[in-house]
């Protein structure tokens, strides 16, 4: 692995690691706001919202049924032996017109009558299911309480009854009033809190069942003692207390908090509940784009990087093999190519030789017209040798005034593209006239650079000395 490919691994681990350890800190720390958020101020403020309505509807049928307890018109009709049935029909509905109530109702203890807003509605029994409620809020030994259930009066209407003993002035038991209303009313309030907030709020009694909830089919059915998950922490719930408090538990791979309250109006605890995932759905959004982003950002910088250090990697690359002032290969590049040629001539048998320009007269060049003007000169020469030679051939700086070809072929090829190279110097219209002699050798088994340009160098010596002539060696 090259160090240009270690140094983009490393940059892109690098970027990738910082990206995702930052969106993941972020994520945990708006993970830990969020929850701290909920337990100590959203969930207690949803639950004190909902309290204040749930108190705010019951207290009023509270209130009419502690008013029908102690009304003296009712004691008296009872004591004188509940002989005026349209009165008390008159009386109980009146009462429910008055405040919207869905029943109003009387129980009598002595003849086990139940009087509804339209007269007499049954006899109660202790071995009818539905005059259950009856027999055990005797035993309760309280004043009033609330239970849920079916209302035979309303076609079997979910409602919330709230009983209130009538005794009579020694404290005898006399009956049980009180006035029924529709649980949709309450259930609605808790769906609206599930459909703005997407919080689950419900109330159970003190033992743990579930007195209201917008699912009906829990009502009077499940005990939160018993239900998955929350049974864990239930028995701290069912504590009455005069604040707020805060609960965790897990449930199905999801983590639920709740804030709990208790209403000491109703002897029910009101529960608002919401799954953590739901509430970090923006933060896991955001977290998604977060990273979507840093990806995008990373690949974008990694591309960036790439082409920026494969530009100047280029240029170092051309800087170390070539020539800065003329363009043309440099003697590490010329080495290289050397190596190239030598190898196809050993491998394959593929003549090639060098060809050594050296430029007649370069010093007076510089003496006359100046350096400035003599490195025009060399970069003129390199380019016009350039256009000329094959892009297999290679055109390197061999010394101050001197330029070395190695190029496939003969001496014969060496000479031809000598020579068109002198033409073309020598043709084109130059401010200063430029010419040179040259001398070429072929490659011989075992020769190395060297060996080869020395022998090319003495034959272009020679020409010299027969008038610039080239001669081979």
């Amino acid at each position: 692995m090259s160090a240009k490919t270690k140094l983009i691994a490393a940059l892109t681990l690098i970027l990738l690691a910082t990206f995702l350890t930052t969106s993941l800190i972020n994520y945990a720390f708006t993970r830990a706001t969020i929850r701290e958020e909920l337990l100590n101020s959203a969930l207690p403020l949803t639950g004190k919202n909902i309290y204040s309505e749930v108190h705010s509807d019951m207290l009023r049928p509270i209130l009419a049924a502690t008013s029908m307890a102690n009304d003296a018109f009712l004691k008296s009709w009872i004591e004188d032996g509940e002989g005026d049935l349209e009165a008390v029909t008159r009386y109980l509905s009146d009462l429910r017109d008055k405040y919207g109530f869905l029943t109003t109702f009387l129980v009598s203890a002595s003849t086990d009558n139940y009087y509804y807003q339209d007269g007499i509605l049954k006899k109660i029994g202790a071995r009818d299911p539905h005059d259950v409620w009856f027999y055990a809020f005797l035993r309760q030994n309280v004043e009033f309480d609330l239970d849920v259930d079916t209302n035979e009066s309303e076609g079997g209407k979910l409602s919330i009854f709230v009983n209130f003993r009538v005794l009579d002035d020694s404290g005898k038991l006399l009956g049980v009033a009180g006035v029924g209303v529709n649980v949709d009313r309450v259930t609605g309030l808790l769906e609206k809190a599930r459909r703005d907030y997407g919080r689950e709020v419900y109330l159970v009694d003190r033992d743990g069942l579930v007195q209201v909830h917008r699912d009906t089919s829990r009502i009077e059915r499940d005990y939160i003692t018993e239900t998955p998950g929350i049974q864990g922490v239930a028995q701290s719930i069912l504590k009455p207390g005069d604040n707020s408090r805060s609960f965790q538990y897990d449930l199905n791979g999801e983590h639920f908090l709740l804030s709990t309250r208790y209403i000491p109006e109703l002897k029910w605890f009101l529960i608002v509940e919401q799954c953590e995932s739901s509430a970090l759905a923006s933060a896991r959004d955001n977290l998604i784009r977060t990273v979507g982003i840093g990806l995008l950002s990373s690949i974008l910088i990694i591309v960036l990087c790439t082409l920026t250090i494969n530009h100047y990697q280029g240029r170092l690359e051309r800087l170390a093999k070539t020539d800065p002032l003329t363009g043309a290969a440099n003697r590490r590049a010329l080495e290289e190519a050397f190596d190239r040629f030598a190898y196809k001539a050993d491998r394959y048998g593929a003549p090639f030789s060098a060809v050594i320009l050296d430029l007649d007269k370069f010093k007076a060049i510089n003496d006359q017209h100046g350096h400035l003007a003599g490195d025009n000169v060399l970069k003129d020469v390199a380019a016009t040798t350039r256009r000329i030679i094959r892009p297999s051939d290679t055109l390197a700086r061999w010394g101050g005034d001197e330029f070395l070809i190695l190029l496939d072929g003969g001496i014969k090829e060496a000479r031809v593209l000598s020579e068109r190279v002198s033409c073309a110097l020598t043709d084109e219209q130059r401010e200063i006239p430029v010419s040179f002699c040259y001398g070429m050798a072929r490659f011989k088994e075992g020769d190395t650079l060297e060996s080869m340009t020395h022998r090319a160098d003495r034959a272009m010596y020679k020409s010299k000395d027969a008038a610039c002539r080239g001669r081979d060696l």
